[in-house]
């Protein structure tokens, strides 16, 4: 097994968690040979509206994509070759040191990527090993029998994990600049605040401040009272 890490002191472990990454209680899964690699991808996702007779466009930027984890070819090993450890009782391995590769997909498929009835969802996840702390969900799983029993019966099989990384609504809004420009905002109005003056607050450009007022119905864009709610769409 060439250019594989039995990586016996830390283990490749799959574990179910919340959308920030909290661990919650219940069976986990470790690995039996840490993978040889692994992919993190990350992607930004760009408009491009061509004007009729331009030769090109200029990419506007949309979205930030949610990053992706590629755990290719993870080897569950039914031979007995490989010895399987775990020190945790609660981990779905614990039965005995040679599971079948069928109990093992079993296993994985249950944590990873079934329905599961009480969320209403396939379970969050975190993997983790080494710098790896990943949290996502899984969108695809392929599996690669490689070897067999006389009878058909799988003894090595290699999945490979296409993860989703996912966030809160909460860190979500904690990432995000809540001063950006491309985004509505609801403000309540201060002493002393202008609608010119919140206007370079949030677009950096009081000029919008007709604009907003006629957006918010104001008569006047002088005449703010304090408390009140405005309104600043997306500048376009």
């Amino acid at each position: 097994m060439g250019g594989i890490s039995l990586g016996s002191k830390s283990l490749l472990k799959i574990s179910k968690c919340d959308e920030d990454g909290a661990d919650i209680a219940g069976p986990f899964f470790e690995v039996q040979i840490n993978p040889a690699s692994y992919q993190h991808r990350l992607s930004v996702q760009y408009n491009q509206c061509p004007t009729l007779g331009q030769p090109g466009a200029t990419p506007k930027f949309s979205a930030v994509n949610p990053e992706k984890l590629t755990l290719p070819q993870l080897i569950l090993d039914g031979t007995g070759v490989v010895s399987l450890f775990s020190a945790d009782a609660s981990s779905p391995m614990s039965a005995g040191l040679s599971p079948s590769v069928t109990e093992m997909l079993s296993a994985l498929r249950t944590l990873v990527y079934d329905y599961q009835g009480d969320i209403h969802e396939p379970n969050v996840l975190r993997f983790v090993w080494g710098d790896m702390n990943f949290v996502g969900v899984v969108e695809s799983m392929d599996i690669d029998y490689t070897l067999f029993k006389p009878s058909g019966q799988p003894l090595r099989a290699k999945v490979t994990l296409g993860v989703l990384a996912t966030a809160s609504p909460k860190k979500i809004a904690q990432i995000a600049n809540p001063s950006s420009p491309d985004l509505s905002h609801l403000v309540a109005v201060r002493a002393g605040d202008t609608l010119p003056l919140l206007c370079e607050r949030i677009y950096a450009d009081p000029g919008y401040y007709m604009e907003v007022a006629r957006i918010n119905g104001l008569v006047g864009f002088r005449a703010l009272t304090p408390g009140m709610l405005l309104r600043f769409p997306p500048i376009n």
